[in-house]
């Protein structure tokens, strides 16, 4: 089946990224494309622009678990001006509902004029529209690193300053969650990398080409087993 959007999963090493997109596939009921393992944030945003037919497209992570109840058919084309929607996704360990980790339509035109910034598509040229429905679950915790590694970059770029305009006090409120409220699989990994990403955050405010750290798998990688590889290990 096809639709009025295409669909596109953009994963990496999300180890259930399979799957999940299996189930975007069943709950869309079209073919989804699957863009896999492209190193570089930006570089993988803009390949993706080229592997879409439409102008208007649905854009998923590799950890994102659609409810079964979202609707293609309700869908509406971007507004004038606009050049992504994003719905919100629920947090499975701290509760949080908002962008962080939701499904995304996006203008392909768009993506192929992107710019310059630390969270990749705050770049984008046009109006950004946050709806206030959920449209699933951002599976972050697929294992101690992916947890991790979600609340040492989301943090970072809290406290750095939200690209997106995001009032300090809402971002301080999400701060907190991410810190202190965590429960679950893997919740102790989510919390650890929060407060190394705030701290990150004050360590980058001096040297502010190190924020280009958070979109390196390797960089990433490498900083949570020097840090936390003998723990995951030992579970």
């Amino acid at each position: 089946m096809t639709g009025p959007f295409d669909a596109l999963m953009l994963s990496y090493d999300e180890p259930f990224a399979e799957r999940l997109h299996a189930r975007l596939q069943r709950v869309l009921g079209i073919r989804v494309k699957r863009l896999h393992g492209v190193h570089g944030m930006r570089r993988a945003y803009r390949m993706a622009a080229e592997v879409v037919d439409t102008d208007e497209f649905l854009l998923a992570d590799g950890d994102f678990v659609i409810d079964t109840d979202f609707d293609l058919r309700r869908v509406e084309p971007l507004d004038d001006g606009a050049s992504m929607r994003v719905w919100r996704a629920r947090n499975p360990l701290n509760g949080l509902e908002y962008g962080y980790g939701g499904l995304k339509l996006i203008r392909r035109s768009a993506l192929r004029q992107l710019g310059e910034a630390v969270d990749v598509l705050a770049a984008l040229p046009g109006r950004v529209d946050f709806v206030g429905d959920v449209a699933g679950t951002t599976r972050i915790n697929q294992s101690p690193y992916h947890a991790w590694k979600a609340g040492f970059r989301e943090c970072a770029m809290l406290a750095r300053g939200s690209e997106y305009g995001m009032p300090n006090e809402e971002a301080k409120q999400r701060i907190k969650a991410w810190v202190d409220g965590a429960e679950g699989e893997f919740a102790g990994f989510a919390m650890s990398g929060a407060r190394e990403g705030v701290a990150f955050a004050s360590e980058a405010a001096r040297t502010p080409h190190l924020f280009s750290k958070l979109n390196d798998p390797d960089w990433l990688l490498s900083r949570f087993n020097a840090e936390h590889a003998e723990r995951a290990v030992a579970g």
